[in-house]
């Protein structure tokens, strides 16, 4: 018995191998590093994989193959491919690989950000941009934004003036979670999880447990899930996929029939669960659906704004003569005697500018989630095999010293000398994404950073604990799909507007 399983393993492994030679003979592949058989290129690769692959691109070029395991990856690193992947041939790239984590997660695919393209990517993607999304939606929720946005104000200004803590510094990404989190919790489910005091109570408790044995499932990748032959070897924990899904759907499901039973006594609120509820047949959207979308917004926007605000203050802190460019643009246009709000962007454009040029250094999500070719085609001259995997680094084209001028300095004035779109319409800079798989939430992970970033430098003067100079400050990344400062940012906080505007305005809504 165990010889006849180690003929056949030998068998498959030669299958694939012969495979793997037929096409690489078949197709003009773009080059890379020499693999190995069967893994490939899996242990070359460094953990921060963005900066492997444009270090890797510096060698081989602005297209690359690179192998996980037996499957093809295309790496594109320049404007010009970028373009050519995400609109030129976005219809034939547009599908997503799916590993079986994210396939148990997502239904096989029923949700938005991991279903392939075809009439329910469409309907969910019309779902979002004309509903969801909408201006009108987004300009109704902005109660919400702003609220969450004053309470991290006032528990900054509270750790700041507390007699023990004046003058020392504190943990930024302690309080922008805490707005994230409720933020995205409020958008989504209506429901902040935490009370007067802001301690979690029974929802939010399971809440976030959830989420982090979501984070536990997706980080769990084995070598099985680049080798195709090998999975049978490697079978998934059913049951504890199976129970974790079914935590998930009940908490959701509980929430669901909350807000049903609410809109029965007061009528429909602002909320993506009622938005949803009430647009389900008109859409024709199933329960999984439904719970699908609510979880991709919450796991697409709660780090990413966190991530995107704490590069910033990095940036601040170690470059105060842009902190206090963007503190006279806040005075002279809100002034010391009220706290900004989202109506005053249009008239902070060297805010605005300050936070394109963070996403240009430091996208949230450097290689974007990745696309999947469903026919063969051609890009930068060279063939790319029906099934392979595509990444856009956008990372490293947001670098590319051929379009930028001094790329790694952090100079928010390059968006003054030219009007540039951050939300897919410029190939030189895409922290969201372009073409048929652009965020559909640009624009308020936009207002919400913007938001955040603007009252942290109009409240608090912002410098860097002493002893620490701004090249002593961690500019690394922590290895993963997103880019989590390697060290969290410490830094001090000076309160700098008068006392009452601290308070948090609270909404409820």
């Amino acid at each position: 018995m165990a010889l006849s399983t180690w003929t056949a393993a030998v068998a498959a492994a030669a299958i694939v191998i012969t495979a793997a030679l037929w096409r690489r003979l078949r197709f003009r592949l773009p080059p890379g590093p020499r693999p190995w058989p069967v893994v490939g290129n899996l242990y070359d690769i460094k953990p921060v994989r963005f900066r492997c692959f444009a270090e890797w691109a510096a060698r081989y070029g602005p297209i690359m193959s690179v192998w996980f395991g037996t499957t093809l990856n295309v790496v594109v690193s320049s404007s010009d491919l970028a373009r050519e992947v995400l609109k030129e041939k976005d219809q034939l790239l547009a599908d997503r690989p799916r590993s079986r984590s994210a396939a148990r997660f997502s239904r096989d695919g029923k949700d938005l950000i991991w279903a392939d393209y075809g009439p329910h990517y469409v309907k969910v993607r019309k779902v979002c941009n004309l509903e969801l999304f909408s201006p009108k939606r987004l300009e109704a929720l902005r109660p919400i934004r702003e609220d969450e946005v004053t309470a991290m104000v006032d528990s900054i200004y509270r750790e700041a003036t507390r007699k023990d803590k004046v003058g020392q510094s504190l943990v930024v990404r302690n309080h922008l979670s805490g707005v994230a989190f409720n933020n995205i919790t409020r958008l989504a489910f209506g429901k902040r999880f935490v009370n007067s005091e802001g301690v979690l109570d029974d929802q939010g408790t399971e809440f976030k447990a959830i989420v982090a044995n979501g984070l536990k499932f997706g980080a769990s990748l084995s070598l099985a899930e680049y080798i195709d032959w090998i999975r049978w070897m490697f079978p998934l924990d059913e049951e504890a996929y199976t129970k974790h899904g079914a935590r998930r759907d009940r908490l959701t499901r509980v929430i669901m029939e909350e807000h049903t039973q609410a809109r029965e006594k007061g009528g429909a609120r602002q909320h993506f669960v009622d938005a949803l509820l009430t647009l389900q047949d008109k859409y024709d959207l199933s329960e999984d659906t439904i719970i699908g979308l609510l979880w991709d917004m919450i796991t697409a926007g709660m780090d990413t704004t966190v991530i995107t605000v704490e590069w910033a203050m990095a940036e601040l802190v170690k470059n105060p003569g842009v902190q206090r460019k963007l503190q006279e643009e806040l005075d002279r246009v809100i002034g010391t005697d009220r706290i900004m709000t989202e109506s005053d962007f249009p008239n902070l454009p060297y805010l605005q500018c300050a936070v394109k040029e963070s996403l240009r250094l430091h996208p949230p999500t450097p290689l974007m989630l990745p696309h999947k070719a469903t026919a063969n085609v051609k890009i930068g001259g060279f063939d790319i095999p029906k099934g392979s995997n595509i990444h856009v680094n956008v990372w490293a084209l947001a670098r590319d010293p051929k379009v930028w001028t001094s790329p790694l300095e952090f100079r928010p004035e390059r968006f003054e000398e030219e009007d540039i779109d951050i939300r897919g319409h410029d190939f030189r800079v895409l922290p969201f994404g372009a073409g048929r798989r652009v965020c559909p939430g640009a624009q308020l992970g936009i207002n919400l950073v913007q938001s955040m970033l603007g009252h942290l430098i109009h409240h608090f003067e912002w410098s860097l604990p002493e002893g620490v100079k701004a090249e002593d400050v961690d500019m690394r990344e922590n290895p993963g799909m997103v880019t989590f400062m390697h060290t969290p940012l410490k830094a001090v906080a000076t309160p700098r507007l008068p006392a009452h505007l601290y308070d948090r305005v609270a909404v409820d809504m």
